[in-house]
């Protein structure tokens, strides 16, 4: 008696281009969440608001690099920055540059800094205050200011999130981190070029196309055979928050399962001109992102990190096309060697199924 080989599970399977970036493609394959596999753990959160031997924690000042800024003050603060003890990049590096043959070297130049985003030691984001959060965001917003001011050899300055040991945190104090680099990374300098032959050819920045269609653009589509339905989109489809000036989407192209971004409603292309009064509205649009995804997949490992414009003259044209934003990548499971291998990220939900999930949770106003 013959055996019937098992039948493959029905799902989406569909690659993805990324409107952004077309270089870079998604593939939404849902029936491989049905497979077997290892995911990222949970992080235990740390509930303690104090932990002695916390280098964060205050009272432990003497334990890091002085402090370099603070809020509200250095004596009673909330925030605070200083050096990274274990820099990827720093000053004491001879200033030239090295080629030997097909071999470059660019030296490391440039400045490490650690934003303790809290004196809580266990509080989550979407556990603070909106207030904190706007004096969290005015410290990243300070500290890219002051970087790009005191030293020109600068051209990109990153701030990022790593939370969890799989997505680089070695503290469990929540903190964030700032990098200042002598060159722009290659995914931001590919999303400013890509951004510039959009608006070339279209007079428009591509951002905000995307934010028009996530909240006016509707289509059914067809098999032209059968007639059935084969995609649906609603208006706000992809939506996860929306204040009055910001506003959280779900990528249509999501790398990472649970990805979001949150961009200003109003043209924007360097984060550092943000205006203070906006902030508040930010702060609440992330910390009512921070809450859904919690509420759906608590727990879960991230990096959040801000794209802003670089520096330099070969830049200055690209504030009509490029719009600053802020990605949240929550790391719910691990890089197999096929994306690894091909460049090609694969989500096992799709993006729509995502968003609705998150919409779905009910949070206190």
């Amino acid at each position: 008696m013959s055996k019937t080989a098992p039948k493959a599970p029905a799902g989406v399977r569909e690659i993805r281009i990324n409107p952004v970036m077309p270089s870079e493609s998604v593939l939404v394959a849902t029936a491989r969440g049905m497979r077997p596999r290892k995911e990222e753990e949970r992080v235990a959160r740390q509930a303690e608001a104090h932990v002695e031997r916390c280098p964060f924690c205050t009272g432990n000042e003497d334990k890091t690099p002085p402090t370099l800024a603070a809020w509200p003050n250095e004596q009673d603060w909330v925030v605070r920055v200083v050096e990274n003890l274990f820099p990827v990049l720093g000053e004491d590096t001879p200033d030239s540059n090295l080629v030997f043959g097909l071999q470059q070297v660019v030296v490391g130049y440039g400045r490490h800094e650690v934003i303790i985003d809290h004196n809580n030691h266990g509080i989550s984001m979407h556990d603070m205050s909106e207030a904190h959060l706007v004096t969290l965001l005015t410290a990243y917003r300070e500290r890219m200011a002051t970087l790009y001011e005191t030293d020109k050899r600068i051209r990109y300055v990153l701030v990022f999130k790593n939370f969890g040991p799989a997505a680089g945190a070695s503290i469990p104090h929540t903190h964030s981190q700032v990098i200042a680099m002598p060159v722009v990374p290659e995914n931001v300098l590919n999303e400013v070029q890509y951004a510039r032959l959009h608006h070339d050819k279209h007079h428009q920045c591509i951002y905000c196309s995307l934010i028009n269609e996530a909240m006016t653009f509707e289509a059914t589509i067809y098999d032209r055979e059968s007639g059935e339905i084969r995609r649906k989109i609603n208006v706000g489809q992809y939506i996860i928050e929306r204040g009055e000036k910001f506003i959280a989407i779900k990528p249509f192209a999501s790398r990472y399962e649970w990805e979001v971004h949150i961009l200003p409603l109003q043209h924007e292309a360097d984060f550092v001109n943000v205006d203070a009064a906006d902030l508040a509205d930010m702060a609440r649009v992330l910390k009512r992102t921070m809450a859904r995804l919690d509420a759906v997949i608590g727990g879960a490992q991230y990096n959040f990190f801000l794209h802003s414009l670089p520096r330099g003259e070969e830049f200055a044209s690209g504030t009509p096309s490029y719009h600053w934003h802020l990605e949240i990548c929550p790391r719910t499971s691990i890089p197999t060697g096929f994306e690894l291998g091909s460049g090609l990220f694969v989500s096992t939900i799709s993006p729509e199924d995502a968003a609705e999930q998150l919409r779905a949770v009910q949070l206190d106003d």
